[in-house]
């Protein structure tokens, strides 16, 4: 089966040591050129939050919107040859996530989510899935992804639970940064795990990155936005770009080229004659 069957993130699977290499030796760049500039501008460096109230108020509160469509090109790297794609979202607040990939002009997969779980399907090879969220977090190396998560993540939102006693939050020039004071534990049915938790923010509340550490495992997911504006009253992100390091390593990369709020139809039929492949 071809690595870019159904559904956005099915596009993650299988994985490549390069792009790791190359994730990390980004970051180790961040950090070196970061670590100059708060030496050269001591304003920069990190100080506590006094009044808080207005962080959590922009962070915290959730997204207002009934229906957001956004086209999107889309890059995945794991190492293998994988076409551009080009991709409809379409986001129903609260309800689901719907999304068809095109390569060259032809459609080649589709998939939704709801809060039951994910379906998918890859019209190359005439095959589907139909799963509930446990594959998702398998793909991304997490285990704590639900309906909400995903579409948060989608739209640049906080995904994971943030609380004054549990994180401290500092503010720079650059923004607010917030660190977990101790590992936080979320457990699932399957299994227990700690992550360390750092997010980043800029100057207007926009999240500009978090990064989960498992703190047992290699395992590593970090999520970056860039180029927010507003639309609609809504402020979204241009790009939005994916990164999973451990067990499996490789990135996706969203330019969201257009929002558009009105509705749209959302077909999902799985033609007769496919196979069903089954989830491990």
């Amino acid at each position: 089966m071809k690595n870019w069957i159904p559904l956005f993130l099915l596009l993650l699977a299988l994985s490549s040591c390069k792009t790791r290499n190359a994730v990390q030796n980004s970051t180790s760049s961040r950090d070196s050129i970061a670590s100059t500039e708060n030496t050269k501008n001591p304003k920069d460096v990190n100080e506590p939050v006094k009044d808080k109230f207005a962080f959590y108020e922009h962070v915290v509160v959730p997204l207002k919107f009934d229906q957001i469509k956004i086209d999107s090109k889309v890059r995945v790297e794991t190492g293998n040859y994988i076409p551009p794609l080009d991709a409809t979202i379409y986001i129903e607040n609260d309800k689901k996530v719907w999304m068809n990939l095109r390569a060259l002009f032809i459609n080649v997969a589709r998939g939704i989510a709801t809060p039951e779980g994910i379906k998918g399907q890859d019209k190359i090879n005439k095959a589907y899935i139909d799963s509930d969220f446990d594959y998702l977090n398998h793909l991304l190396n997490v285990n704590f992804i639900d309906y909400k998560s995903l579409e948060k993540i989608l739209l640049g939102r906080t995904f994971v639970k943030i609380s004054d006693s549990q994180f401290t939050l500092t503010q720079n020039a650059q923004g607010y940064k917030m660190v977990s004071n101790a590992n936080q534990k979320i457990t699932t049915d399957e299994k227990n795990r700690e992550y360390k938790i750092v997010l980043q923010y800029d100057t207007n509340y926009d999240l500009l990155s978090i990064n989960l550490k498992d703190v047992l495992s290699t395992d590593e997911l970090e999520i970056s936005y860039s180029e927010w504006n507003e639309y609609n009253g809504i402020r979204l992100p241009k790009n939005v770009k994916i990164i999973i390091k451990g067990s499996k390593s490789s990135q996706i990369l969203l330019e969201n080229t257009k929002f558009d709020f009105s509705g749209m139809e959302t077909p999902y039929v799985v033609p007769s004659g496919y196979k069903k492949i089954e989830i491990k």
